[in-house]
């Protein structure tokens, strides 16, 4: 028993849905279908989701929104008309749209949460309603009635462990069970969708519920590479890499996954494999819970910008107890997580996600770290990249730092920060963002020199 989860481009138009319901039905054992919203047919067009929000903006601003509503209506219209299907499932999703935006606007994050889901929800119904109009057994599985409970937190929802239990009794239920991903219900009722790329999160809920064999999750590419295509010419695949090694690259910047999408499957030891819609015959990656290791200890090399640092001096701050976590609390007071905190004897920085800091918080933290504190210096700097090796491999290889910080000096970069992670498995360097490119085509030169398929 599989569950399947297909991406916004593998049903970005009629003929991508036209794929993915030969390779659906191509194999009986994939039962369980979570779907994005439809994604871009080309570089550019838009996706439906970033149409959906700027009809839910529209609307909140101006109070109608009908040229962004029927832009919504259309894309759908046209995938309905490629597939053959009746006018009726298009009436059905207006009706929908129409619904949604009647609801309560007073909170933004709610009543937004309903206008995105929709791109998900709307793109089950018709998926299923192709299936049906083919001869096959397959019906649209809302996830309220399947019991995907989350937490209330709009935007940002985790699921809830009796969720599962739920989740497990579709596999009472036959024929294929069609599932919008994105958005579960809180326990009050009411919709919440999961971060934005959530519908690989939804994906591995499912998969971990109905307790899987195996969780496909089909993209645009034949399998996970090595370094991104876009900036090293033609690299290497791998063939099988770890959950753990999935997440480091994830979080650095790895467009396959988001960086919390396996942690279900993970949970519940459901392997997972990354397979292209449009060559599905391709081995793909596997991702397991472990693997043999080949001779190269580096599996990948991930880069991710966007990222700021603060920076504190203060003479003897070694001796002084408590000063780091007097530092956090300033930082934890705005509402702010940390990525990462190399320091010294006497200064410490912490690295942080630019999308979280305002001005205004940037002026709070620094006049409370000299004035709290008695720093004798502080400040922001910007502009920064945090380039990531992983592999499982290198904590039992000697000269890893060594070698990736002579790569990405010989291509003249300045490395402003160096930082490895107390698992072993991952090892991060800290550059100026203008630079990514370089330091990664270094460091893929020192570390996959031999092309190969990656084990």
């Amino acid at each position: 028993m599989k569950v399947a989860k297909f991406g916004g481009t593998s049903l970005a138009s009629a003929e991508q849905i036209k794929k993915v319901t030969n390779i659906v039905t191509s194999d009986t054992d994939r039962k369980f279908i979570v779907v994005s919203a439809p994604g871009k047919r080309n570089d550019e067009d838009t996706k439906v989701t970033d149409l959906l929000i700027t009809l839910g903006e529209t609307f909140l601003k101006e109070g109608k929104a009908e040229a962004e509503l029927q832009a919504v209506v259309e894309r759908y219209r046209d995938i309905a008309e490629g597939l053959g299907l009746d006018e009726d499932i298009v009436h059905t999703i207006e009706d929908d749209l129409k619904s949604r935006l009647a609801f309560d606007p007073s909170n933004e994050g709610q009543f937004m949460d309903q206008i995105k889901a929709s791109g998900e929800d709307n793109n089950a119904k018709i998926i299923a309603r192709y299936l049906q109009s083919m001869g096959f057994v397959a019906e649209y599985i809302h996830p309220e009635q399947a019991g995907l409970y989350v937490s209330d937190t709009p935007g940002n929802a985790q699921v809830l462990p009796e969720a599962y239990d739920h989740l497990y009794k579709l596999r009472e239920k036959s024929g294929i069970l069609i599932i919008p991903g994105f958005f579960g219900f809180s326990k009050e009722g009411r919709l919440v969708t999961f971060p934005r790329g959530g519908s690989d999160i939804t994906g591995s809920i499912v998969a971990a519920g109905v307790q899987a064999e195996l969780y496909e999750n089909f993209t645009d590419v034949d399998s996970v590479f090595a370094a991104n295509p876009k900036v090293v010419d033609n690299p290497c695949s791998i063939k099988r890499m770890t959950y753990r090694e999935m997440r480091e690259l994830s979080y650095a910047g790895f467009g396959v996954f988001h960086d919390e999408a396996l942690i279900p499957a993970f949970k519940k030891n459901v392997p997972v494999c990354v397979k292209n819609t449009n060559n599905p015959s391709a081995d793909g990656t596997m991702i397991i819970n472990e693997r043999e290791y080949a001779m190269n200890p580096v599996i990948g090399i991930a880069a991710e910008k966007g990222f700021s640092t603060i920076y504190v001096r203060k003479y003897l701050m070694n001796r002084e107890v408590g000063f780091g976590r007097k530092l956090l609390q300033i930082i934890e007071d705005e509402g702010i997580s940390y990525e990462h905190i190399p320091s010294g004897i006497d200064d410490t920085s912490v690295i942080l996600d630019d999308s979280q800091l305002t001005p205004q918080k940037e002026d709070t933290i620094i006049r409370r770290v000299i004035d709290e504190l008695d720093a004798d210096d502080a400040y922001i700097e910007k502009g920064f990249a945090m380039i990531m090796l992983v592999g499982e491999g290198m904590h039992e290889t000697v000269g890893i730092a060594s070698r990736a910080a002579k790569a990405i000096s010989e291509q003249g970069v300045n490395i402003e920060m160096i930082n490895q992670g107390s698992s072993e498995v991952s090892l991060s360097f800290g550059i100026h963002e203008d630079n990514v490119d370089l330091a990664i085509r270094g460091l893929y030169e020192e570390f996959f020199s031999t092309k190969e398929v990656l084990q």
